[in-house]
């Protein structure tokens, strides 16, 4: 997990060589007058990168609180995403991403989620707050266990549109990872906080 920083530190590298590169160029626009909370429409569509940290939070079995055995305590995330808007509230899309997680042991926890998303967006000016909740399937292998099951998340973002066709920001998301058998006391709820730096093209 020491690549962690290394990565973030090559994203945020990548950010600012996007922003330069923008604002070098003479066809960017850079008149906000008309910018409002109307400024999507049906039709409108983002799609976004994120890449962060994750970290277990709650582990419960039959309402017991659990050892998650995940050591050092945060791991890594990463998501796409996809929206489609109906109007200047209301989006629908899909996302695949997931979390790399290690345990105590020296070993790994990989989580990987696929699934669909419903939200609303609130606009201040170049800032943008979309809110969102996504329910899908999700693979969970450790060694040579696995579990195939489903997911709840969801999610708050913070985005600066510095450009017309893209904004950056911040991502928090909260996870929760049921595993359930045929046997209610190895049962487990699993949830997984994370935090994400975040890219955004609009088209």
């Amino acid at each position: 997990m020491h690549k962690a920083p290394a990565f973030l530190l090559i994203l945020l590298l990548g950010f600012s060589v996007v922003l330069m590169a923008q604002d070098s160029s003479p066809d960017a626009e850079t008149d906000w007058d008309n910018y409002s909370s109307e400024l999507y429409v049906r039709g409108d569509q983002t799609f976004s990168i994120s890449l962060g940290v994750a970290f277990p939070t709650l582990f419960l079995n039959n309402g017991q609180f659990l050892s998650h055995n995940i050591d050092p305590p945060v791991g890594g995330s990463g998501f796409l995403v996809y929206n489609y808007y109906f109007g200047p509230r209301l989006f629908v899309g899909g996302e695949a991403g997931g979390f790399v997680l290690p345990t105590l042991a020296n070993n790994t926890i990989y989580i990987v989620m696929l699934g669909g998303r419903v939200g609303t967006q609130f606009v201040y000016g170049r800032f943008e707050f979309p809110l969102s909740v996504s329910l899908g399937m999700s693979w969970q292998n450790y060694l040579n266990l696995g579990y195939y099951g489903f997911y709840v998340r969801a999610n708050a973002a913070a985005y600066f549109r510095v450009f017309n066709e893209w904004s950056f920001g911040l991502k928090a998301g909260w996870s929760w990872l049921p595993q359930w058998t045929n046997d209610s006391s190895k049962n487990v709820d699993g949830n997984f906080f994370d935090i994400t730096i975040s890219a955004r093209y609009h088209f």
